[in-house]
């Protein structure tokens, strides 16, 4: 795991002094809302319908038990007593004073947390997969070009005021677990023919109201270029995004308008130019001493098989329901990958309490080598476990209250805050969640309709990620009541597609009727239980859910 070296530590403790002052001179009067908002928005503070709220930068997702704890701490003292893990594998602190901003950003500080570039216009938190170090189908860990760009992103001074917001997301694996493609600029590590490793590279990706795919600008581009096209990147969006209009100011849209070939080719002449001067080229070293950092623990020799986990599987269902959804292969034969749901019946996707953050952070401790990620599916894993020691860890986290066996299930919903919070929404996110999750709750009913992704956004800003769900829901404000907009056949792995809106909205009285409509019309109709959900509505796409939905006259039309 990375570790803050002096200069690190030096930049964060000098904002949070600087952010002390300009916190005093608003509270003072000194300073307007309107000249104050961009300072706490580079500090990421933002103002919602009730409250100031906090949102905490987690690098590529990858916790300490140290770093969960402090945010324990957070949430105990300065809150309401728990957090919001997001889907840009950060945390927000919804119930914050502004007055306590700088003692919570010296907080953090002390465990190497920040909320630096959380927010504004600029290069946001860089992703990627929550299984980064652990996956048995890596290439190679992304965190370690995830930190590079880090360093390379924090306080760019050619990038600190861009046309908008700019994310990067990095996978490492054959299965995209960072949804690449709906980002600005997605990267695949890949290897040649020849052992070289690189990356293959997406721009344009984005969601919002103009949800895009992002469009391959390169097959391969050797590691050590990292920085070079990445800054060719930012420079011609920098250069030709609009500013005119901040709905088309995201560079999906300079894709759209001026075309693949056309942003391609000058990405390539900035690239030429950045490479010829060499000063962005990463050595090997560098790369080297950076993978240093994320060096793999000391994994024991052991069986591929665990004698122990399969006697206990015997006599404990749920610890058999848990191991089948939450526990994925590890690189490393005796162990595995643990996914922590915070989607158990009737919660907030993505809430978790300070009591719950320090049971999960003694857990990574003892069984977990002091780590932990947090997955843009607003669930947390445990990356590194013993398969003999899960029984154990399942224990844990039942007294623990996030032993749910979801991962990937119906239940496993994402949402947004939505409009119990955000004053940008249209209409609530997490009471529809909770509903849906309470009218699956069955287990045996979730096993039967297997990997299914909802997720909710309540307003087009898309913080949900609607568009790119197996089934999407969209909260929208229809003369001033709430309704719910149903997307099909999204998806943001590798084989990523924008969901197809079926239909008018329904209220919400009638949305989890539209949902289980939508659930049995699948279950009815498949070819068999084998067949998912997504490879369904992509062989026979939407017409049966729309005459499910709405009748035969609707289909038809």
């Amino acid at each position: 795991m990375y570790r803050y070296d002096e200069f690190d530590r030096r930049f964060v403790t000098d904002r949070v002094a600087e952010f002390r002052d300009q916190v005093r001179r608003r509270l003072a009067g000194e300073l307007t809302e309107d000249e104050f908002r961009p300072l706490r928005l580079m500090n990421g503070v933002y103002l919602q319908l009730h409250a100031y709220m906090l949102r905490v930068a987690i690098p590529y997702g990858t916790l300490s038990s140290a770093k969960l704890r402090g945010l324990a701490h957070v949430a105990r003292r300065y809150d309401k007593g728990y957090g919001h893990f997001t889907t840009r594998q950060n945390i927000q602190f919804n119930w914050i004073r502004l007055e306590d901003v700088p003692d919570i950003l010296a907080d953090l500080a002390k465990v190497e947390l920040h909320a630096i570039q959380t927010s504004g216009n600029c290069i946001r938190n860089v992703s990627a997969d929550h299984f980064a170090g652990a996956a048995r189908d890596e290439v190679a860990d992304p965190r370690v070009y995830a930190e590079i760009l880090r360093q390379w992103s924090s306080l760019h001074p050619e990038f600190t005021y861009l046309p908008r917001k700019f994310k990067i997301a990095v996978n490492g694996a054959a299965h995209d677990r960072a949804a690449i493609q709906v980002h600005d600029i997605g990267l695949q590590i890949v290897e040649s023919e020849a052992g070289e490793r690189g990356f293959t590279v997406y721009v344009g990706g984005g969601l919002g109201r103009t949800p895009m795919i992002g469009k391959k600008v390169r097959d391969f581009l050797p590691e050590g270029e990292l920085l070079s096209y990445a800054e060719a990147v930012l420079r011609v969006y920098n250069q030709f995004g609009r500013r005119d209009n901040k709905y088309k100011a995201r560079v999906k849209i300079l894709m759209h308008e001026a075309g693949l070939e056309e942003v391609s080719r000058q990405i390539e002449s900035e690239y030429e130019d950045i490479r010829q001067r060499g000063k962005l080229t990463l050595p090997h070293e560098e790369i080297a001493a950076i993978a240093d950092y994320f060096a793999p623990p000391a994994f024991e020799a052991l069986p591929e098989r665990s004698d122990k986990l399969e006697r206990a599987k015997v006599v404990d269902a749920q610890l058999a329901a848990f191991v089948e959804r939450n526990v994925a292969k590890h690189r490393a034969p005796g162990y595995g990958v643990l996914t922590v749901s915070l989607k158990a019946t009737g919660a907030v996707p993505g809430d978790v309490t300070a009591e719950q953050m320090e049971a999960i952070a003694d857990i990574a401790e003892r069984y977990s080598f002091d780590e932990l990620r947090v997955s843009h599916e607003q669930n947390l894993v445990l990356p590194h476990v013993r398969l003999d020691e899960v029984p154990e860890v399942f224990a844990a986290l039942q007294k623990a209250g996030v032993a749910t066996g979801n991962a990937g299930l119906i239940t496993d919903i994402i949402c947004c805050p939505g409009l119990d919070y955000c004053s940008l929404a249209n209409a609530r996110s997490i009471p529809l969640a909770q509903r849906i999750s309470e009218r699956f709750e069955d287990i045996a009913r979730q096993h039967e309709i297997g990997d299914l992704k909802i997720k909710i956004s309540g307003c087009i800003n898309a913080c949900g990620h609607h568009h790119v769900a197996h089934i999407g829901i969209l909260g929208v404000d229809r003369k001033g009541e709430e309704f719910y907009q149903i997307t099909l056949g999204g998806s943001g792995d590798e084989t990523a597609s924008i969901g197809d809106i079926v239909g008018r909205g329904f209220s919400t009285d009638d949305i989890v009727d539209a949902v289980e409509t939508v659930v049995n019309t699948y279950i009815a109709r498949r070819s068999g239980p084998d067949e998912p959900f997504l490879a369904f509505f992509r062989r026979v796409g939407e017409a049966p859910f729309k005459e499910a939905l709405y009748g035969a006259t609707s289909a038809a039309a």
